[in-house]
């Protein structure tokens, strides 16, 4: 099964949400995690669900709740008495496609723990560390509707995850479609046997991504966006005012990564400066911190990724 094939396949079992699924296969090839904002119903779980059918590896759903531990996620140290040792018992994480469900309902020390384990790639538990599996990808979910009982993630936190995506309502037809889908798997049951991709065609594809000609202009284009968040009075007083504080070089990283996928996934092997403006938004999105005037203005970060993306030029 080759890789472009995959957004094909999920596409026709995930209605609606054609970004969603592309900044997943985004997320995949840039060995990166994901934060998904949405109301319920929005196939979120499924979109991550349908992915693991088509690909090699194993999945695990996790809701987060007030009590849940660090230990629930990462896993902990299992006294066995009739040996007499502690023996380590995996977690949930030790999965290759994860969903954090609902992030922002679990505390500080359960999110860290999470987090922690996305950026180092391992878990360390009492004095042994633990690698997690190479192909690893964390899909977390937030509800933006209810805010009660909830613990925002905070910025810095928030800045680990590779894209923020927010899902919207699909449209009359694609509900239409949605419904005839929803059918149409009802009558098949369960058991269906999907075709996969498997980890070696997705370690060799990230390396061809990696490979992808990117010219200086597409770089220098990359490093002024970023910058401009951080002098934007260079540009215009009221961008200037609406940011409290810039994106970080995390966000450089991040928008070369996703504009080489994004490329690749376009059948192309160059990036162009319309692969970084396609994925700015979701690079960008929770990256920004922005000031009182913005908020007190209903200004929200689209807005003001919208206004770098017109003002700061393409030949640098």
């Amino acid at each position: 099964m080759a890789f472009r094939d995959l957004e094909t396949m999920i596409r026709k079992r995930i209605l609606g949400q054609d970004i969603l699924i592309n900044r997943l296969l985004i997320a995949l090839l840039a060995d990166g995690h994901l934060l998904v904002e949405g109301a319920p119903g929005l196939a979120k779980t499924r979109a991550i669900k349908v992915l693991s059918d088509h690909v090699e590896g194993d999945f695990q759903r996790v809701q987060f709740t007030p009590d849940l531990l660090p230990a629930d996620l990462t896993g902990t140290d299992v006294y066995l008495p009739e040996e007499g040792i502690f023996r380590f018992q995996p977690g949930p994480l030790f999965h290759n496609l994860v969903l954090a469900d609902e992030i922002n309902r679990a505390p500080a020390k359960v999110q860290a723990a999470l987090l922690e384990a996305m950026a180092e790639h391992q878990i360390t538990v009492g004095h042994e560390t633990h690698a997690l599996p190479k192909l690893f990808l964390v899909m977390a979910t937030q509800n933006p509707i209810e805010q009660e009982g909830t613990y925002p993630l905070p910025e810095a936190q928030q800045d680990r995850f590779l894209m923020h995506i927010r899902v919207d309502y699909p449209d009359a037809d694609h509900e239409l479609a949605i419904l005839r889908l929803a059918r149409e798997e009802s009558l098949a049951g369960e058991g269906v046997v999907f075709e996969q991709l498997s980890q070696n065609e997705i370690f060799a594809a990230r390396q061809e991504v990696n490979k992808l000609y990117m010219d200086e202009t597409v770089e220098h284009y990359i490093v002024q966006l970023v910058m401009a968040t951080r002098r934007p009075d260079s540009y215009c007083q009221e961008l200037a005012s609406w940011i409290r504080y810039p994106a970080s070089p995390r966000a450089s990283l991040a928008l070369d990564r996703c504009a080489r996928a994004h490329a690749w996934l376009q059948g192309r092997d160059y990036v162009s400066p319309a692969d970084v403006q396609a994925i700015a938004p979701e690079v960008l999105r929770h990256r920004i911190g922005l000031s009182f005037e913005a908020e007190a203005g209903n200004v929200d970060t689209d807005k003001v990724i919208e206004e770098l993306l017109a003002r700061v030029p393409v030949a640098c």
